[in-house]
């Protein structure tokens, strides 16, 4: 009865190649005939290669900052409806934060500190700082608990009059070293000859 079931599993998985064969050439010759879909012309229709605006702006690739290279700003330096522009388009949790604080400063500046125009604002600081931690206890099962950190932060801005200033060049390993050796001579030696 054993040889039986090895006979019969051998012949039925060679009835199973012997058909998904048969119907491999079968769906072949039937794209090949050309009855329905001409082979060649399957996805070389140009609807298929039009590509989206969407599609090009994916392709662009920036390349990524450096562990020595400063952080790239955000909005630091921009004029204020530069910055508004910038973070209307930002899905970012953060940047519907920074746009409300930036309205809300723009106008305490033109309430409060005599701006004329309150688009003639440009941004000289920008920065976060560290909020208070407050912990809280996460229960878990079988009477285990874990410490949950509530985290807040602060964020700072700081709006000047006027049209926003060229953006400094970066210095030169050279005029960096020339800049610490002026230090080092201006500082004062105290208790020495």
């Amino acid at each position: 009865m054993a040889a039986w079931r090895a006979g019969g599993s051998l012949d039925r998985d060679k009835g199973l190649l012997c058909s998904a064969a048969v119907t491999v050439v079968l769906s072949c010759r039937w794209f090949a005939a050309g009855s329905v879909f001409p082979l060649s012309c399957i996805h070389t229709s140009t609807s298929l290669q039009k590509i989206g605006r969407w599609e090009k702006k994916n392709r662009i690739v920036y390349p990524p900052q450096l562990p020595g290279e400063p952080r790239r700003p955000a909005i630091k330096g921009m004029s204020i409806d530069q910055a508004l522009a910038q973070l209307e388009f930002n899905d970012k949790k953060g940047a519907k934060v920074i746009k409300e604080v930036l309205l809300e400063a723009q106008e305490m500046a033109v309430r409060n500190h005599n701006v004329e125009f309150k688009s003639n604002l440009y941004i000289a600081e920008s920065l976060t700082g560290k909020g208070h931690y407050t912990k809280r206890i996460r229960y878990h099962g079988k009477g285990m608990f874990g410490i949950m950190k509530i985290v807040k932060c602060h964020y700072f801005v700081k709006l000047v009059e006027g049209p926003p200033p060229p953006p400094e060049p970066r210095k030169t390993g050279f005029d960096q070293a020339k800049e610490y050796v002026q230090q080092l001579r201006n500082r004062t030696l105290v208790h020495t000859l």
